[in-house]
């Protein structure tokens, strides 16, 4: 899963935030209104698709996981229960999970079947899907080999052993399969729904069914706004108290700040200037999260294909200017892959990026070096080199900040900055069509091997061969999945050969997630790992 979140740009924005400030202060005393049928959420990217295989982004990732039930879900504390499945047996070798589902329909009529969880998890692995979470299947037996194609999906281990009874076979035990299966990668899809809608499926509310608390309404897909709606066929509808959650991209955080203070909206990120406005006031919360900000280099082309250059570019800015000066949000710089705090070591207790280090830390001289070095080999004395972003604040706010710093540090480089929606930087991305790409990305799960078999990488799967990488992740998986010291050991090095020495990846920083949240809203729940909102226990008192 991606999420993105906004930052202002600090010195394009000052003025504004000067202005919005007098603003707050002169509304602070007006009583605000709210809706208890309504909880209305400002956001600042656009749905993009509704199609659990082929989503890549938050706002996408969200609706689906409020809308479309799986066999578990993600509870106000951000746990994961059962949900679509009423309950589960574990064999003895703790491989085979057996589940019972929950009696429900889609919304179109058609009951929830054991065979739309085995359609949509095949979907997700077959390669000719080209889902970019298709890594996720990993786990499931054959999970790996289905997904790059060396075995049919059939032998994927998951069946339908009756209508209402789904059999899941793992490759090794795992101890995250809950939180695993409470993903929008592992949601179900009706099949005859889905065939009969072709292309056309998740491209608009219209050409989606639901089978969750609530189904998504307002969307054309070209829109900026949309709504969930309670669900009256859902099998716990009784359960869900509010009747709509409203959502409204808002790009400006001076227009957003303005709304929430109005009482417009119940629901807004806060970002540089506005953290130092909102900071103390009621409603306020800030928490630091497993999201990464994350630069990819476009492999296929003859400048960014130099493992120099590429190096170049992971170590040529100044990571803490970044996140102090420009972000100020406590995102912190971060060097490797996989980000602080997230996972220790069950047998040492070690944080894992302790344990594997600091791989590719701001080295200027460094940096400079491989630069000449990638030029020398190129044949080249200088170099223009296009970086791709979203067009939102913060997108842009670092998106100018790296094109200065890599002018600056790396003589030579000259850098165009192309900022783009959302949904465009998606697609250039999928498609190849950039030489650096930014982007933001948080786990499903908590165990390093997402992060170091995704972390946002495009095409990592078809495009990075390094045969030591390979096996170190495939011993991750398999030999060593339940010898944690020779797992850890395999997953430091294949974070080693991916961001130290291909530099296929590089890491920026680790976010944090700041947020204003109306004191009537109760019942909303978190990511644990991200910023994705979960509205199906909400009430406004």
């Amino acid at each position: 899963m991606k999420y993105f979140k906004h930052y202002l740009r600090t010195v394009a924005l000052v003025s504004v935030a000067t202005v919005t400030a007098i603003t707050l202060a002169a509304c602070g005393n007006k009583k605000t209104t709210t809706n208890k049928n309504n909880f209305r959420v400002g956001t600042v990217d656009a749905l993009a698709t509704l199609n659990s295989s082929r989503y890549s982004d938050i706002s996408s990732g969200e609706a689906i996981q409020n809308a479309i039930e799986g066999l578990y879900r993600l509870n106000q504390k951000g746990k994961p229960v059962l949900a679509g499945a009423k309950s589960v047996t574990v064999s003895k070798d703790q491989k085979v999970y057996t589940f019972k589902l929950q009696t429900n329909k889609w919304t179109n009529g058609d009951p929830v079947t054991a065979q739309n969880y085995v359609y949509a998890w095949r979907k997700l692995a077959d390669p000719t899907t080209g889902s970019p979470n298709s890594q996720n299947i990993d786990p499931l037996q054959n999970g790996q080999n289905v997904r790059l194609g060396k075995k049919p999906i059939t032998d994927l281990g998951v069946k339908a052993l009756n209508k209402t009874t789904l059999q899941v076979t793992l490759a090794n035990p795992i101890t995250y399969l809950n939180e695993l299966l409470a993903t929008a990668p592992y949601a179900p899809q009706d099949e005859a729904y889905v065939k009969k809608q072709g292309q056309a499926y998740g491209t608009s509310a219209a050409h989606a069914i639901y089978n969750g608390p609530f189904k998504v309404t307002e969307w054309t897909g070209t829109n900026d706004k949309w709504a969930f709606v309670k669900n009256s066929k859902y099998w716990d509808a009784k359960s869900v108290h509010i009747n709509k959650i409203s959502l409204t991209t808002v790009k400006s955080e001076s227009t957003a700040a303005n709304l929430y203070q109005s009482g417009k909206l119940d629901f807004i990120d806060l970002d540089n200037e506005y953290v130092k406005q909102y900071k103390g006031r009621s409603g306020y919360h800030v928490r630091k999260i497993p999201a990464i900000g994350y630069l990819n280099f476009n492999t296929k082309r003859e400048a960014t294909g130099n493992v120099h250059i590429r190096r170049a570019l992971a170590t040529g800015f100044n990571k803490t200017q970044l996140t102090k000066n420009v972000l100020q949000d406590g995102s912190t710089p971060l060097n490797g892959i996989v980000p602080a705090n997230f996972v220790k070591n069950p047998v040492t207790g070690e944080d894992f990026r302790k344990y594997s280090g600091n791989l590719v830390p701001y080295d200027r001289a460094y940096a400079q070096k491989e630069f000449k070095e990638g030029l020398k080999e190129l044949g080249k004395k200088s170099l223009t080199l296009e970086f791709l972003s979203a067009d939102t604040p913060e997108a842009k706010a670092v998106a100018e900040f790296m094109q200065s710093s890599y002018q600056k540090n790396l003589p030579g480089l000259k850098i165009s900055v192309r900022e783009v929606p959302l949904k465009q930087r998606l697609n250039f991305g999928h498609n190849y069509q950039f030489d650096i790409i930014y982007g933001i990305w948080s786990p499903d799960y908590q165990d390093p091997y997402q992060f170091i078999t995704d972390g946002g990488a495009y095409h990592l799967n078809t495009d990075y061969k390094n045969p030591t990488y390979l096996k170190d992740v495939a011993d991750a998986n398999s030999t060593y999945a339940t010898n944690p010291t020779k797992r850890w050991a395999a997953l430091k090095d294949a974070e080693y050969q991916i961001v130290n020495k291909d530099a296929f990846t590089a890491p920026v920083f680790q976010g944090a997630y700041v947020y204003m949240q109306r004191p009537s809203v109760k019942g909303l729940a978190i990511d644990p790992n991200g910023t994705g909102l979960f509205f199906r226990d909400v009430t406004i008192k």
